[in-house]
């Protein structure tokens, strides 16, 4: 493998970029008319501009991506993340143009891609799930019926879903028709794909995942799990590794169903397994992701691993040169996904331009980073600039890196999480390892980062004036 084509763009592009530089494989950036200018396109070898700012006018095109691979002589496409990295189509049209797919068979995708295939496929593997039933649904009164069986509060989800979309909580019976034809619709708009399941709610859930990797020679080992219970909307924004709740018994448990779930569907490369795990520690299957993960470096810094350069390496045909005995866990690490929304502002997107820009260094602190002092930000794609990932030697240590990086991350022009990571950061309920999903519903407002904002700026000031005093008697002093 000598030349490799990421067909993304920003901080995962970069990433993948800096591995496969490092294991001296040349390197082609694509890129759309907004990106022009864009990090990722300078770090490259090559690039080639594939079509206007709309991701279905560029990041999503791929028949343009691989007819860009072959005329550059490519031998691999590395997806990253999002875009088209878990489209099975996608997947299969690259190897039939004898290209390497950085990543699962496309029939892997394919399974995992619907969460009913994906659960069908591991029931022979004596794997937990959250009760429920296992087959698409739009019969309101049929609902109703296995609703009234599991009981109440329930979780409508969309087949085809992720990101939150097309999933309703449901208390109580009244509620549900109204719920499950909002969650269809929004199913269908989504995805393209109304069908919903129903399933029980579970109240007080931690979102625990597990980090795969398996090889073409039947080896699967696991790097352990990484806690993304801090979300907003569903989406994930801290995450880390390990767990501050896992017993080394669950954790052994819990890495061995994984392990099953991507034998189950003949997985190769990268996946993350998510599971939920109730206040008593039971742990279910949530769903299978078949490609690598935002929050990826948590994993890699514990486990002291390059998760891409083993992606290439299993991609290449190669024996996993460790197994799973070789592994143990080092430290902890800490990722805050800097997005430009506001958190003052129910996190909504916040775009335009950023007119300072300066990522914090220093030992333990990590930036995977897509952005520059000047850019602007395009409304086109995900808005997240940067991951700042820590490490330290315990918990408490990364944490407290944590909130110093942020402290030392200057961005301005737009708003970012940098705040509400601060927060997260901070709190008592993060810092005792008390917390699960939905700790921005029961700790979190925008008051509340406000106050601690005014309340920083007033120290400062004090500070400021007190340095200034001091000064004017220094000058006041006779030679």
């Amino acid at each position: 493998m000598k030349k490799i084509l990421v067909a993304n763009r920003g901080e995962i592009a970069i990433r993948v970029m800096t591995t496969a530089r490092k294991m001296g494989i040349k390197t082609v950036a694509v890129y759309s008319t907004v990106d022009r200018n864009a990090p990722h396109v300078k770090f490259a070898d090559e690039a080639v501009c594939i079509g206007e700012a709309p991701s279905s006018q560029s990041y999503l095109l791929g028949s343009k991506i691989i007819e860009v691979a072959k005329q550059l002589q490519v031998d691999a496409i590395h997806p990253g993340y999002g875009f088209l990295s878990e489209n099975a189509d996608f997947a299969s049209a690259v190897e039939k143009n004898n290209l390497i797919f950085i990543g699962p068979k496309s029939k892997a995708i394919q399974i995992m891609g619907s969460k009913l295939a994906a659960k069908e496929a591991v029931k022979a593997y004596d794997i937990p799930m959250v009760p429920g039933i296992d087959e698409a649904i739009t019969d309101v009164e049929k609902a109703k019926a296995i609703a009234n069986k599991i009981g109440f509060p329930i979780l409508i989800k969309a087949s085809a879903g992720g990101g939150g979309k097309g999933m309703r909580v449901v208390e109580k019976e009244s509620d549900l028709e109204s719920q499950m034809q909002r969650a269809i619709s929004e199913a269908t708009s989504a995805f393209g794909d109304g069908s919903v399941f129903i399933e029980k709610y579970v109240a007080s859930p931690r979102h625990i995942e597990i980090q795969v990797m398996a090889d073409s020679h039947g080896n699967v080992i696991h790097f352990f799990e990484r806690e993304c219970s801090i979300q907003r909307r569903h989406q994930k924004v801290v995450e880390e590794a390990p767990s501050a709740v896992l017993t080394p018994k669950l954790r052994v448990k819990m890495g061995e169903a994984a392990v099953k779930v991507a034998k189950a569907c003949d997985y190769l490369g990268a996946g993350t397994v998510e599971f939920l795990l109730d206040e008593n520690h039971n742990f279910y299957f949530l769903e299978m992701n078949t490609r690598l993960q935002v929050e990826h470096p948590v994993s890699e810094l514990i486990a002291g691993v390059d998760l891409v350069e083993l992606q290439i390496k299993v991609a290449r045909g190669e024996k996993l040169e460790m197994q799973q005995e070789d592994l143990t866990i080092n430290g902890h690490a800490l990722e805050l996904r800097v997005y430009a929304e506001d958190p003052l502002n129910d996190f909504l997107p916040s775009v335009g331009h950023l007119d300072a820009y300066q990522i914090p260094v220093g030992e333990g602190i990590r930036v995977d980073n897509g952005f520059e002092e000047g850019m602007d930000i395009p409304i086109y794609y995900d808005p997240m600039l940067a991951k700042l990932i820590t490490y330290g030697k315990t918990r408490e240590e990364a944490i407290q890196l944590m909130i110093k990086a942020i402290d030392h991350y200057i961005v301005e022009g737009v708003q970012t999480t940098l705040p509400f990571g601060k927060f997260v950061c901070e709190h008592e309920a993060f810092r005792s390892g008390n917390f699960d999903t939905h700790f921005v519903k029961n700790y979190y407002s925008a008051e509340k980062i406000q106050t601690a904002t005014q309340e920083e700026a007033k120290i400062a000031a004090m500070i400021a004036m007190k340095q200034y005093i001091k000064d004017q008697e220094t000058l006041r002093l006779p030679m």
